[in-house]
């Protein structure tokens, strides 16, 4: 078989809508349901989508990557902490649907989700990056995310205990 270009020279990023829920958990579901990424362990349902869509209003986001008119990844920023003073910080997430890991995908979303994070206020920008995930520390490493703590067996998914590695992007500030 012929090697296939990357996705990503044809990938657009855009602020998610209500229409892209569907292909966005139907990506994170497969993630619930077959990887330690998340340690959510029942998929989402219609309800719990729409509600997490708008729970994510500015300064917070969702994006999606899109390829011909499908979404094939998706990024957010999530509050880190409901205390007021953690009011400049913000959680990180970035799926790409399975198959397509490797294509570039990933960047574009983390690339586009920071510039976000700055333009909304953001000081920072805290990755959450559970168990054996190194692709996902490799993507922030090269975004300029420093390690700062392992959190160490906090889930237990898949039947084992999973660490939790964290990263911190400073923002400019």
């Amino acid at each position: 078989m012929e090697p296939q270009p990357p996705l990503s020279p044809t990938v657009a990023v855009r602020p998610a809508e209500a229409a892209d829920l569907p292909a966005i958990a139907a990506i994170y579901n497969d993630f619930v349901v077959n990887a330690t990424a998340t340690f959510d362990t029942k998929p989402w349902t219609r309800k719990a989508q729409s509600r997490w869509l708008g729970e994510h209003g500015h300064p917070y986001a969702v994006l999606v990557a899109v390829h011909r008119d499908e979404v094939v990844g998706w990024a957010s920023l999530s509050p880190f902490h409901t205390k007021p003073a953690y009011r400049f910080t913000a959680e990180d997430s970035v799926y790409v649907r399975a198959g397509l890991e490797g294509d570039g995908i990933g960047a574009q979303l983390l690339a586009r989700l920071l510039e976000v994070a700055a333009e909304n206020g953001f000081r920072t920008v805290i990755a959450r990056i559970a168990g054996e995930n190194p692709a996902s520390v490799r993507l922030h490493r090269r975004f300029g995310f420093r390690r700062v703590g392992v959190e160490r067996e906090v889930g237990y998914k898949l039947a084992r205990w999973l660490d939790v590695l964290v990263m911190q992007k400073m923002l400019a500030g």
